[in-house]
């Protein structure tokens, strides 16, 4: 026993040189994450307060309350479906017994609680239109009506009206001048839901009356995933070089942050483009998701998209495990993360994030110099 006494003091005594620094690093994150919490609320320029908008919030329904809306049966039948309710803050009694438009409502109440955000853009959805302009309803994912969306906005100061033309329907020139008349502030599209080509010349017309009525174009861009199928070529920001052509605003959702086109990133691909298109924008919607880490960090720090970010959110996929503050743990705080975390409002959570990764003052404010320009 007595021989092997020397060796069990001398490993105890190794045991505890190694331990110490481990003991003072958890000490030192304790004390960062208990004590030393820095909120990136408090980090944004006072001069943008509440005074942004989100440009880049969806709706749905199931056509309860008459709204004319509805979620096709692959959609229904889809994994998805039940989450994106949850999403929406609503359950299918509450929109039967109350209406679709108590997304509406719910919607208003939490901006309005919102330390940062002050309104935002609700999208409406159009369908999938044949190229012989007739509408496919068997084929429609999501349908969210103008008319509807019109409505619903108007009761809410909060809440701004974004409306969605498939340019295959023989009458979309018309459906664009309405919208427009009735304050729509922009057009939204999903091409690879909706069977639009953004690059076929049929559509020259569509975008020649889009220019002339000075109403910007907010399409996705890249694979789309949020969908139970998506034709992604559709969605290939190269398409876009038409419309920016004749002058359209174009304001590319999500950078095209996902997927591929001819081999080549469409990341890649979209970011050749701004050099020659200066009315060529992208949102920042969606690039806190888990699928989309370290672009955001890639598009602040791209000399390319200096003044051409603006901010969205992509609501309602706002939520755990889509987003996390803690994803982005390789280019925040522990104590920036632990107050994104903590932050139960929504927007004011993403704008947290947001801010903690980069995103400035005038990416905040940049929508009301666009929409405002019209």
């Amino acid at each position: 026993m007595t021989l092997f006494l020397p060796n069990q003091v001398f490993l105890k005594l190794i045991k505890k040189i190694y331990l110490l620094p481990i003991l003072f690093l958890i000490f030192l994150l304790l004390i960062g994450l208990f004590f030393i919490h820095e909120n990136p609320l408090q980090q944004l320029d006072p001069g943008t307060g509440k005074n942004i908008t989100d440009i880049h919030v969806h709706v749905a329904g199931l056509g309860y309350g008459n709204s004319g809306c509805f979620i096709g049966q692959e959609m229904r039948d889809n994994i998805r479906f039940p989450f994106y309710l949850k999403a929406l803050g609503v359950t299918e009694e509450l929109v039967r017994t109350e209406g679709d438009k108590i997304i509406f409502k719910n919607l208003s109440q939490d901006i309005a609680k919102s330390q940062t955000v002050k309104q935002a853009v609700i999208l409406a959805m159009d369908g999938y239109v044949l190229d012989s302009g007739e509408f496919d309803k068997a084929n429609t994912h999501i349908y969210v009506p103008n008319d509807y969306v019109k409505k619903e906005t108007d009761k809410y100061p909060n809440l701004l009206y974004g409306a969605s033309i498939n340019p295959n329907r023989i009458d979309a020139i018309q459906r664009l001048e309405q919208a427009k008349n009735n304050g729509a502030l922009l057009i939204k599209w999903i091409p690879s839901i909706m069977n639009i080509d953004p690059a076929n010349k049929k559509h020259v017309p569509f975008y020649q009356a889009m220019a002339r009525l000075n109403i910007p174009l907010l399409t996705h861009t890249g694979m789309e995933k949020s969908f139970a199928s998506a034709r992604d070529e559709l969605a290939d920001p190269i398409r876009l070089k038409l419309p920016l052509s004749l002058g359209v605003t174009v304001i590319a959702a999500h950078i095209a942050t996902t997927g591929k086109s001819d081999g080549e990133d469409n990341f890649e691909r979209i970011l050749k483009m701004f050099d020659s298109h200066p009315n060529l924008y992208a949102d920042i919607s969606s690039l806190t998701q888990a699928n989309k880490l370290n672009f955001l960090n890639r598009a602040l720090a791209d000399s390319r998209l200096k003044d051409r970010l603006v901010y969205g959110t992509d609501w309602p996929l706002q939520f755990f495990p889509i987003i996390s503050a803690w994803y982005h743990i390789n280019h925040i705080s522990f104590s920036n993360a632990w107050e994104a975390s903590g932050i139960q409002n929504q927007w004011d959570r993403d704008v947290a994030i947001k801010v903690a990764l980069g995103v400035n003052k005038e990416i905040f404010l940049k929508n009301d110099q666009i929409l405002l320009s019209q």
